[in-house]
């Protein structure tokens, strides 16, 4: 026994000898991909617990056998395997996760690989946001996706788009996504936000993503992740941008001097000659313009070296011999309040991680100055992001944040008030000069004691001035200058999370998010002119605005075999508290102290307090078998204060599955496809925005007091039967990779529902209250959305990529309220059957060529204002008698986008375009430069206008006493909203590491970066994205920025 044992032993070691004499040591170096060690890294010899980590050179050494698979692992880095052969040195390169990040999807509470993912999304990374002159993470929506459009961001710094993702869920609730900022829902304004402190940007746009948010995510969700520490080592990056803002579009082409004359006479000579009563004969009515041309236009301003009575002919022509006697910058009101902007913006990140915790610090400031006057903007943040594996089983993090902004608001909101600077000088006459005149001496100006010229406020009689027949006695430079509207906001947020580990297959995770912001805004109204004077008034508003959010989150994740399943369930606390208080007061004591103790009167003095809750309980199931099949099932279930208790809680389910196609043997017979996955999803969300917090109760308004008696008036009548508006989409894509993922896409189409539309439904004079608010209405919204990405050229010094998306939308109210079954809204009528934006106008049907009226199609014949057409139509030159009808919509028939990136060596060129064809716009702005009256500024379009019976146009003739009838809202102010709008553009170069490492520098990059770039549409001027509703108005026109960068790495 003991020779049988001793021979056992010899011949184990025996065999073991040449095993023995394969294990060898072997060493190497962990760096990432632009060539820096890498500490920390795990190795391991896979199957086994052995291994080691690199130290803080990211050298490492290891005894093996050559049959030995190397696992390689960093958090931060793509995992790798490595089989270790006949080596004994071996270098590894990481992919770090950034590089990959395409390839992870943010998900409601949590993440998932794009190829499993069963919903539908879209990302922006970090590299596509660090070198874009932006103020307003919503500007970088704009062309990321099919099926997510927005406004143009107006010009004034710090603004922001307005944001739709697969059309317009509500008429008369919130059309607008959710935010979500590192998994908390975000209350607080995104303009908070620093770029460079943004990791990712993800929309989710079906139900089936969104449905874990339930009754806020009725419109989609976007989902910012903030940076974290970078692994591997320390590092400080820094960036700086210096760049201008100017206007992108110009203003309107409008008249000069030497039409404008002619077109008055002749506003006033058609008003003599074809009024209703009493019309003179057509030599009388040109004699009398011609002698009355100055009484017109103000006795005061003439802008010529000829008398007013010679002017203008009898014959409408202005005299040959006319000279101007003001220099054109004289009569520039749009000069007057412009200027070059300037944008600086630094900012610096500091990051690393010692193996187990992670930190990321960041500061920034950005200065940016507006091309109007007494637009600017400064904002400085920072942020504080700690992550820390405490051991196996508990990980904690805390992401710190602040944010403080001053500006100089713009009074720019889009309206017709003399404040608006935009309103004023698109419409001022280009007679008038923006300083006064001395009329002592023509062509010469007023000075002030200070050696400045004096503005002409209009109403200057007693320095021997005319009075202006247009805005008399207010001045839009003087105002914006004198006037003062500061806005200042403090936001301080943090985000926490406890996660611990258990039972090998569970996790639990507790976050909390809180966002405080306080926002303070004071309008000051000077004393000597506008609506301030003669005494001077101010307003200072204060704004609190806390909300917390508390989530608590239990997952499970197991895999047996080929199958895998991940588990959910968690709640979920959101609430919001706002309060503000706002006083006014006027009689100003003291110049230049805008305090309210300064003013002698109060005005206004009001307070309110508003409480918002909402409370969910959720889950998700997901699992897929062999990494093909993948099913996905939600339900979250939401109370909300926005109801009524019995109304309050409502349930939202969704399911989404997909089938990985490549995966199965007979795709993978075909060489070609790389990726081909089926997914379709079902959900439903809900919408409780845009509605009172107290819309379930009968309210009460007060400040309706008599003098010293009080009074109150009811406002609702409140509705206890009032409940969610519900979302249900329906979506099915398929994505594809083909010729080695050389041309990748989607092809997708949804169908989302909105039911128990909430409508403001009009009550009987008799009740006393005009409307109640009520769940009644439906609309839907379907569409194809296609997604295309080609690698064009592909080899090892230059790359050409191309990205391509479309979007057909087709939107369609389906229920209306039985009380008011058509509802009258601006340039639009809701009915079922139309859409949210079909225009409702009257139909302009041109001008009669005998008299150069203005006609429309008639509602019936009137022998007084109808005529009958030799082809049978009725036509009336009466507003009152005219008819309406449907003429297009807003909505394009398609839009989206064109991205394309160049890279050679160290040089990169990117650029960004967005379009959309069809869909019309009623073009406001340019209808008010169409007016065939007195005093106002022209477009360059009034000179097709009617002169002569028997000319054919479609302008009819200048009658300053037919304005009602010829400038009335029409379809004749449709124009086609086709547009392109090369939004931005990039050319950027990186500088050889080779020649900066010499001092001590990673990563340069210097850059040069435009945005608003090139914008076209049919008519110069026009504003196409202004709004959804495709109106126009006087807003802030948009800003062109460009910008010279650079940033590096220490």
């Amino acid at each position: 026994m003991k020779k049988t044992l001793l021979l056992s032993i010899f011949l184990w070691l025996l065999a073991m000898v040449p095993l023995l004499a394969q294990d060898r040591t072997i060493t190497g170096k962990v760096t990432t991909e632009d060539g820096s060690s890498l500490p920390g890294v795990n190795i391991a010899i896979k199957g086994t617990s052995k291994g080691t980590t690199t130290d803080g050179d990211g050298a490492f050494k290891l005894t093996v056998s050559p049959s030995t698979v190397l696992q390689v692992s960093s958090v931060g880095f793509g995992t790798q395997e490595i089989r270790v052969g006949n080596r004994s040195v071996i270098n590894i390169s990481l992919q770090s996760e950034a590089s990959t990040l395409d390839e992870v999807v943010v998900t409601t509470f949590g993440t998932a690989k794009k190829s499993s993912f069963t919903g539908s999304s879209a990302k922006i990374g970090a590299d596509k946001l660090a070198v874009r002159p932006i103020t307003n993470i919503g500007q970088a929506l704009e062309g990321i996706a099919a099926g997510v459009t927005t406004t143009s961001t107006n010009g004034q710094p710090g603004s922001s788009p307005a944001v739709r993702i697969r059309g317009f869920g509500s008429i008369s609730s919130s059309n607008d996504p959710l935010y979500v900022v590192d998994g908390v829902p975000y209350s607080a304004s995104i303009a908070n936000l620093n770029n460079d402190d943004i990791e990712s940007i993800t929309v989710l746009k079906d139900a089936a993503s969104t449905a874990l948010y339930g009754a806020r995510a009725a419109n989609g969700v976007v989902m910012v992740t903030t940076k974290k520490g970078a692994k591997g080592k320390n590092s400080i990056n820094i960036k700086y941008t210096k760049g201008f803002n100017t206007r992108a579009l110009p203003e309107y082409d409008r008249v000069g001097p030497a039409d404008y004359y002619p077109l008055m006479w002749e506003a006033n000579r058609n008003n003599l000659a074809y009024r209703a009563t009493s019309p003179v004969a057509i030599a009388t009515a040109n004699s009398t313009a011609s002698a009355g041309l100055g009484a017109i236009v103000g006795t005061g301003y003439n802008v010529y070296n000829v008398p007013f009575a010679q002017l203008v002919g009898t014959d409408g022509k202005l005299n040959p011999s006319a000279q101007l006697i003001y220099n054109a910058d004289d009569l520039n009101w749009e000069k007057a309040v412009m200027r070059q902007g300037v944008r600086d913006e630094v900012s610096a990140n500091f990051s690393g991680s010692n193996g187990k915790s992670d930190y990321f610090l960041s500061v920034s400031y950005l200065n940016d100055k507006g091309y109007q006057i007494k637009s600017d903007y400064d904002r400085f943040t920072a942020r504080l992001n700690l992550n820390s594996q405490m051991n196996d089983w508990f990980k904690v993090g805390a992401n710190m944040n602040t944010t403080m902004t001053t500006s100089n608001q713009s009074t720019a909101d889009g309206g017709t008030s003399f404040v608006n600077p935009f309103f004023f000088t698109r419409g001022m006459a280009p007679i008038y000069p923006v300083y006064a005149y001395n009329p002592a001496s023509p062509g010469t100006f007023l000075t002030l004691e200070n050696g400045r010229r004096r503005y002409d406020y209009g109403n200057l009689s007693a320095l021997g001035l005319s009075n202006r027949p247009q805005y008399g006695g207010r001045h839009v430079v003087a105002e914006t200058e004198l006037n003062e509207n500061f806005f200042r906001r403090n936001l301080l947020g943090g985000r926490a999370f406890g996660e611990i580990t258990f039972l090998k297959d569970f996790k639990f995770t507790n976050n909390v998010g809180l966002d405080i912001t306080n926002a303070n805004t004071v309008v000051f109204g000077n004393p000597e002119i506008g609506d301030g004077a003669p005494a001077g008034r101010a307003s200072n508003t204060f704004e609190n605005i806390t909300n917390y959010n508390l989530s608590q989150l239990l997952t499970y994740n197991h895999s047996f075999g080929k199958h895998n399943v991940d588990a959910l369930v968690g709640h979920e606390n959101y609430n919001l508290v706002s309060n503000s208080l706002d006083g006014s007061r006027s009689q100003q004591i003291l110049d230049g102290n805008y305090e309210l103790i300064n003013f002698t009167t109060t005005t206004n003095l009001t307070s309110q307090y508003d409480i918002r809750r909402v409370e969910g309980f959720f889950s998700r199931l997901n699992y897929d078998y062999d990494s093909k099949y993948f099913v996905s099932f939600s339900a979250r279930r939401d109370g909300s204060s926005k109801f009524y208790q019995d109304k309050r809680w409502g349930t939202f389910y969704s399911a989404s599955a997909a089938w990985r196609l490549d995966q199965e043997d007979f795709i993978k017979e075909l060489t070609f496809i790389d990726n081909l996955k089926l997914r379709s999803s079902w959900g439903q969300t809900g919408n409780d925005g845009g509605i009172s917090n107290y819309a379930w109760q009968p309210l009460y308004a007060l400040g309706w007091n008599n003098a010293t008696e009080p009074g109150i008036l009811q406002s609702s009548l409140g509705s206890k039967s009032l409940e969610w508006e519900t979302n249900t989409a329906f979506d099915v894509a398929l994505e594809f990779g083909l010729f080695k993922n050389r041309i990748s896409g989607t092809i997708e189409y949804f169908d989302r529902k909105s039911t128990n539309l909430i409508f403001a439904v009009p009550l009987p004079l008799s009740v006393g209250i005009a409307t109640e608010t009520r769940n009644i209405g439906s609309m839907y919204n379907r569409g194809i959305e296609l997604q295309l990405g080609a690698d064009v050229v592909r080899s090892k010094d230059f790359n050409w990529h191309i990205d391509l998306n479309a979007t057909k939308l087709e939107n369609k109210i389906t229920k209306m309220p039985d009380e008011s079954k058509e509802i009258i809204d601006g340039t639009k009528k809701l009915k079922e059957g139309s859409s949210l934006y079909d225009y409702w106008l009257r139909e302009y049907k041109g001008v009669n060529p005998e008299t150069g009226v203005a006609e429309y199609r008639a509602v019936s014949y009137v022998p007084s204002n109808s005529r009958i057409t030799a082809s049978g139509d009725t036509l009336t030159n009466n507003i009152a008698n005219a008819r309406y009808w449907y003429n297009g919509t807003s909505i394009a028939d398609l839009t989206g986008s064109v991205n394309t990136s160049l890279t050679y060596k160290g040089f990169s060129l990117s650029a960004l375009m967005v379009y959309q064809l069809g869909g019309k716009i009623y073009d406001g702005a340019y209808a008010s430069l169409m007016s065939a009256g007195y005093h106002s500024a022209k477009h360059v379009d009034i000179l097709k206008r009617w002169v002569n019976p028997g000319d054919i146009t479609e302008v009819p003739r200048m009658d300053n006493g037919r304005t009602a009838d010829f400038d009335a809202a029409s379809d004749r102010w449709l124009i086609d909203g086709s547009f392109m709008n090369i939004r931005t553009v990039t050319l950027s170069y990186r500088i050889p590491k080779s020649f900066m490492s010499k001092l001590k520098i990673d990563n340069a990059q210097v850059y040069v970066s435009g945005e608003n770039f090139l914008m076209l549409s049919r008519r110069s001027g026009m504003n196409v994205q202004q709004n959804f509703g495709g109106t126009t108005s006087n807003v802030y026109s948009p800003a062109k920025s460009l910008v010279l960068g650079i940033s590096f790495s220490l």
